[in-house]
C-alpha cells in the first residue's frame, strides 16, 4: 500500500506526456506483476485503511477498472464496508467518483450511500464533508444532500478558505444549491480573492452558472481583482474570463474596456475562434467600450475579413448578427452572407432552424434600420393583437388605468413592423405635459405627437445587478427609437413588487421625466 501510495504521489506531480511515460514503464516493471499477484491474494486480509488507499492508488495509476485485481479490492471493500472509519469513507467516495458504473461499483456505491446516511451526524470534519459532497455528485437523492448540506451548516464557522473554495466547487458537483454555505463560502472567497488561481476562478463562474447562483458581490470581486492584475495574464485568459462572465450575464466593464484597448494593440491575436467569442461576448453584454470605440469595432471588422475564407456559414450568420446587434454593419462579410442565403447556401439544420431564422430576420432588419439613409416614418403602421394582458402586465394596466384614468388613453398589445412588440404605448403633445387619448391621435396623425413605448422586460434581459439592457434588448430600443417611439424600459419583477400605490407614482415619474425623452448615444450608425 505505501509502495503504491508514493507511486501515485510522485506520478501525480508529472505532465501528461511524462505520465503515459511512467505508466508505461510501471505496468512493465517485473516487481509491479509480483505486487499485484499478493494484492490479489491478500486482498481480504488488509487492513480497512490499506485497502481502500491501495484500490485508491490502482485506480488514478490507470489500472484498468475491468481487472480481476481491482474487482476482488471492489467486492473487499464491499464486505469491509461497515468498518470504514470517517476517513476511509472520503478516500473511498473519491475513488469511486472517478470509476466507471458497473455492477460492483454501483453496489459499492449504493452501500456507501447507506453509510453516509447514517455517520452523518459523527461527520465533523469540513473537509471530510466537502469531499463526500463532491464525490456522491448530482446523483446522490435529495434527502441525502439535505443531511450533507445540514452537516455543513452545522460545522460553517470553521471554514477556512481553502475549504471554502472546494466546498463551493463541491456544491457545484452535486449540483446542489445551498444559499447558507454559498454565501458563507463567497465571502471568504472575497475576502481571499488574491489567493485565488486563475484556474479556479473560471470553475467559480461556471459553479455560479450550474448552481443558477448569482452574487453581484463575488463576481465584481472576481472581476476587480482579474482587472487589477490583467497585466500579469495571457489574452488567452482573459477572453476565457469574459466568456464565463458573459454566461451569466455579467458585464465586468472596466476588464471589456481594458481587453477592447488590447485587441486595438494586438488584433493579431483574433483568430476565427477567439473572434467568435469576442462578438459574442460584446453584443450580449452589449457593451461599447468608452474608448476608441470606433477602432475598436473596425478592427473586429477588419478580423472578420480575413477570417471570410475560413469561417463556416453558421458562423458568419452569428458574427454579422453579434456586430449588428451593436449597430455595426460589415459590409463585405453582410454581402456574403446576402449572396450565399440568395443562393440558399445557408442550409440550416432542423435543431438550429428557429435560432438561425431569427438571427438571419434580425441582420436583415438591421440593415434597413441602421443605414445612414434610413429616415424617421411620419407614419408607423399598427395593429392591437388583443385587449387581454398577461397576467405578469396586469398590475401595469391597472396602474396606467388609475394614473390615465381611462383605458382609451393607452394601447396593449401593440404589434409594430419588423415583428417588434410592445406591451403599452402612450402618446403625448409636444410639450410632453399631457397625455392624448388614442382614437384622437389616430384620427388627426401629428408628427409633433410624442409617442411613449413601455417595454416590461424580465430581470434576464439586463445585465446582472444593473439596468443595462443585454444585445437584444438594447437592439429593440434602438429600432424603436429609430421608428419614433421614445422606450420606457421597466425590470417587470421589481415593478410586480411595488405596492400598488408606488406603482402609480413610479409611471407617473416615468411618463413625465425628461429622461423618457432622451434617446441613447451609445450605437455606431455614424461609423457606417
Amino acid at each position: 500500500t505505501n509502495a503504491l501510495t508514493m507511486a501515485w504521489r510522485l506520478f501525480k506531480t508529472l505532465s501528461e506526456e511524462q505520465q503515459r511515460y511512467e505508466k508505461q514503464l510501471i505496468f512493465e516493471h517485473p516487481v509491479f506483476a509480483k505486487l499485484c499477484q499478493q494484492l490479489l491474494r491478500g486482498a481480504r486480509r488488509m487492513t480497512r485503511g490499506d485497502l481502500v488507499f491501495t484500490l485508491h492508488a490502482l485506480v488514478h495509476l490507470g489500472v484498468p477498472q475491468n481487472t480481476l485485481l481491482v474487482q476482488t479490492l471492489v467486492r473487499a471493500c464491499q464486505e469491509k464496508l461497515n468498518q470504514l472509519d470517517n476517513r476511509c469513507i472520503s478516500v473511498l467516495a473519491t475513488t469511486l467518483a472517478g470509476m466507471d458504473k458497473d455492477k460492483n461499483v454501483s453496489a459499492l456505491q449504493a452501500g456507501l450511500q447507506l453509510l453516509v446516511e447514517q455517520r452523518i451526524s459523527s461527520i465533523r470534519d469540513i473537509f471530510v464533508l466537502q469531499n463526500l459532497i463532491k464525490c456522491l455528485g448530482k446523483d446522490a437523492p435529495l434527502f441525502l444532500k439535505k443531511k450533507l448540506e445540514m452537516a455543513v451548516v452545522r460545522e460553517i464557522d470553521g471554514l477556512t478558505f481553502p475549504n471554502a473554495l472546494r466546498m463551493f466547487l463541491a456544491l457545484a458537483a452535486m449540483n446542489y444549491c445551498s444559499l447558507p454555505i454559498l454565501n458563507s463560502c463567497s465571502k471568504k472567497i472575497q475576502e481571499n480573492v488574491h489567493d485565488v488561481p486563475f484556474r479556479q476562478l473560471i470553475l467559480i463562474l461556471e459553479a455560479c452558472h450550474t448552481l443558477l447562483y448569482r452574487n453581484v458581490k463575488l463576481l465584481s470581486a472576481l472581476a476587480d481583482y482579474v482587472n487589477s492584475t490583467a497585466y500579469l495574464w495571457d489574452k488567452r485568459q482573459i477572453i476565457l474570463f469574459l466568456s464565463a462572465c458573459e454566461t451569466l450575464g455579467f458585464q465586468p466593464t472596466k476588464l471589456l474596456d481594458f481587453f477592447a484597448e488590447k485587441v486595438t494593440e494586438e488584433p493579431d491575436f483574433l483568430n476565427l475562434k477567439n473572434l467568435l467569442i469576442a462578438l459574442r461576448v460584446y453584443s450580449r453584454l452589449n457593451h461599447v467600450p468608452r474608448v476608441q470605440k470606433h477602432l475598436f469595432f473596425e478592427t473586429l471588422h477588419s478580423c472578420l475579413n480575413k477570417c471570410l475564407p475560413q469561417i463556416s456559414n453558421i458562423e458568419l450568420l452569428k458574427a454579422v448578427y453579434a456586430l449588428g446587434i451593436l449597430g455595426y454593419l460589415p459590409h463585405r462579410a453582410l454581402d456574403e452572407l446576402l449572396q450565399k442565403d440568395s443562393k440558399g447556401e445557408l442550409l440550416l439544420s432542423d435543431d438550429l432552424k428557429e435560432q438561425n431564422t431569427m438571427m438571419l430576420r434580425c441582420v436583415k432588419t438591421c440593415m434597413e434600420l441602421d443605414s445612414p439613409s434610413f429616415t424617421k416614418p411620419a407614419f408607423v403602421q399598427t395593429e392591437n393583437l388583443s385587449s387581454l394582458v398577461s397576467l405578469n402586465l396586469r398590475k401595469a394596466q391597472e396602474a396606467l388605468i388609475e394614473l390615465l384614468g381611462d383605458e382609451n388613453m393607452f394601447r396593449q398589445n401593440v404589434q409594430l413592423p419588423y415583428r417588434y412588440h410592445i406591451d403599452f404605448e402612450i402618446r403625448m403633445d409636444s410639450d410632453r405635459k399631457k397625455v392624448l387619448p388614442i382614437a384622437a391621435t389616430d384620427d388627426h396623425p401629428d408628427s409633433h405627437v410624442q409617442r411613449l413605448a413601455f417595454l416590461f422586460a424580465p430581470m434576464s434581459a439586463f445585465c446582472l445587478g444593473t439596468t443595462h439592457p443585454q444585445g437584444k434588448l438594447a437592439m429593440k430600443k434602438r429600432h424603436l427609437n429609430k421608428l419614433g417611439y421614445h422606450v420606457i424600459l421597466i425590470q417587470n419583477k421589481k415593478f410586480q413588487e411595488m405596492r400598488n400605490e408606488d406603482a402609480v407614482e413610479f409611471l407617473k415619474r416615468k411618463i413625465y421625466s425628461e429622461d423618457a425623452f432622451s434617446f441613447p448615444e451609445a450605437t455606431l450608425q455614424d461609423n457606417n
